[in-house]
């Protein structure tokens, strides 16, 4: 298992994917505000692999959604991530 270094804690994937999770859940009603989603896949070596789903999956503003609002959230608040790839 993957161990990162934070201040004196240890914190390992799991820990890591449960704040994502925790931003990704505070996130998705905005999303869901406009008839989309996003749907966490999985996160490896500081990328979180999401999927946009519903009215987000093709929009015009997808990228400026994914990049602006998730990877922006994500990574003021899980120092971990360094960046959000949406899958199809």
């Amino acid at each position: 298992m993957v161990k990162y270094f934070l201040g004196e804690e240890i914190m390992d994937n799991k820990k890591i994917e449960e704040k994502v999770i925790e931003v990704l859940d505070r996130i998705r009603p905005y999303l869901e505000n406009d008839g989309g989603s996003v749907k966490f896949n999985r996160y490896e070596n500081g990328v979180v692999y999401v999927t946009l789903v519903g009215a987000c999956s093709n929009c015009d503003l997808a990228a400026y959604t994914l990049e602006d609002g998730i990877e922006s959230a994500l990574i003021n608040e899980v120092p971990e991530v360094i960046k959000v790839v949406n899958e199809d």
